[in-house]
């Protein structure tokens, strides 16, 4: 035999229902997908005044999940050169030397200078390199890599820009695969140099 709700109970059930999805949304704060992950969200700056006056408009913005396994980054720019590559690093200080330095992504933007990149790996206060005594090339201890850098993926594109006053000729540095980039447009330099972003989040 089927039975049938009245208007009341029906409307009774509903507002349980409701009263339920309120306490789960108080329950599960903004940020926190399911038990093992959380999400942490900072910004890149300019990495000079130079680039402030070249690219005006430039900015970044990251989120991490982390997970039970590794973590989960996702970096958004805008106010770049339009149609541009560019490279992503986690390093050990966001200004020169830049110290240890770890190659993530590639990163592309649209014809307003726009662009994102979504890597997997450990993005947090865990991150770290270690070149153990005995190594063939160099050893060091482990070091910590807290920071993030995005650099032109081509010298040539920021000194056409106006990027580099004062240069004749473009500067060219290691960051990118081919070991030939131009110079760095984002970092993380808005956190101090021992305590970049990385270093605050823990699984």
């Amino acid at each position: 035999m089927k039975t049938r709700l009245s208007e009341g109970s029906l409307s009774s059930a509903l507002a349980t229902l409701f009263a339920i999805a309120a306490m789960l949304a108080v329950a599960l704060p903004l940020g926190v997908a399911t038990a093992g992950e959380k999400k942490f969200e900072f910004n890149m700056m300019p990495s000079s005044a130079a680039i402030s006056a070249c690219l005006p408009r430039a900015s970044g913005e990251v989120t991490i999940e982390t997970g039970d396994l590794n973590d989960k980054m996702e970096v958004r720019v805008s106010g770049l050169a339009p149609n541009t590559g560019y490279d992503l690093f986690v390093i050990e200080i966001p200004h020169g030397p830049f110290g240890i330095s770890w190659y993530q992504s590639d990163l592309q933007t649209d014809e307003n200078g726009r662009g994102h990149a979504k890597v997997r790996g450990v993005f947090d206060v865990e991150t770290f390199s270690v070149s153990q005594a005995g190594s063939p090339t160099v050893s060091f201890l482990p070091t910590h890599q807290y920071h993030l850098g995005l650099w032109f993926d081509d010298p040539q594109v920021p000194f056409d820009l106006g990027c580099e006053p004062g240069r004749t000729t473009p500067s060219v540095t290691p960051f990118n695969g081919d070991q030939h980039a131009g110079i760095q447009v984002l970092n993380t330099g808005n956190f101090p140099d021992s305590a970049g972003p990385l270093s605050q989040i823990h699984r």
